[in-house]
């Protein structure tokens, strides 16, 4: 019999409608605090309301949008708590994972460093943040351990959101990349405590920078 052509599986249009919002969100097109509607992202999306709400309801149980009393809906401030608490999060998984992954001998491959490099040269946040999770998914995948993973994306929907305000932090983009790449070569060299160090620190600095740097903003209003 002749084989038939693959028909390819699409994403339900909730799941489409969700991860073009939560990307909003992320880089920053859709900001902290900022009131939406079902109406004006279903005309925003070109979609019919039914998924967006069903996207929104998701989006509200994993924290990234809250009520806004009788307005409705808005998006999920972010606060210096809630960056340090994530990164403190962080920080020990990516820490945990490359001192795991340099154990096994694995290789992390330099196209991680040179797609980073070279999102980090066209300056759009959600290319960086695709990157840098990909980096690190890629520890995390190597570390052998599943834990890491199923820890790392309950956390996801926030660690996304942080990310994407730390980039949107960082002048000099490309020093996050020399910091991958120090772990990639502690990884690849096989010097676990080096490698658990440099990823660690990596996180915590992250995240202590940007929260400093978010209340400082805040005291100047």
């Amino acid at each position: 019999m002749e084989l038939l052509k693959h028909i390819e599986a699409l994403p339900d249009l909730t799941d489409q409608v969700y991860e073009r919002l939560l990307e909003a969100i992320c880089s920053g097109q859709l900001t902290p605090e900022t009131r939406v509607t079902q109406q004006g992202l279903a005309e925003s999306l070109n979609v019919s309301r039914q998924p967006v709400l069903q996207a929104l309801r998701i989006l509200k149980k994993d924290g990234v949008v809250v009520d806004r009393g009788r307005r409705g809906l808005m998006i999920a401030p972010i606060t210096p708590n809630v960056i340090r608490q994530t990164y403190q999060v962080r920080s020990v998984l990516d820490g945990l994972a490359a001192r795991e992954a340099a154990k096994r001998g694995v290789t992390i491959k330099a196209e991680f460093i040179s797609d980073g490099r070279r999102a980090a040269a066209e300056g759009k946040i959600s290319g960086l943040i695709n990157a840098d999770l990909r980096f690190h998914q890629a520890i995390y995948s190597l570390s052998g351990n599943s834990m890491i993973q199923d820890s790392c994306k309950f956390h996801w929907q926030h660690i996304r959101r942080a990310m994407g305000a730390v980039v949107a932090q960082f002048s000099e983009l490309n020093t996050i990349w020399d910091e991958h790449e120090g772990i990639r070569v502690a990884i690849n060299s096989g010097d676990s405590l080096l490698a658990e160090k440099l990823a660690r620190g990596h996180g915590e600095c992250a995240g202590e920078n940007l929260a400093i740097a978010m209340t400082q903003s805040i005291l100047n209003r």
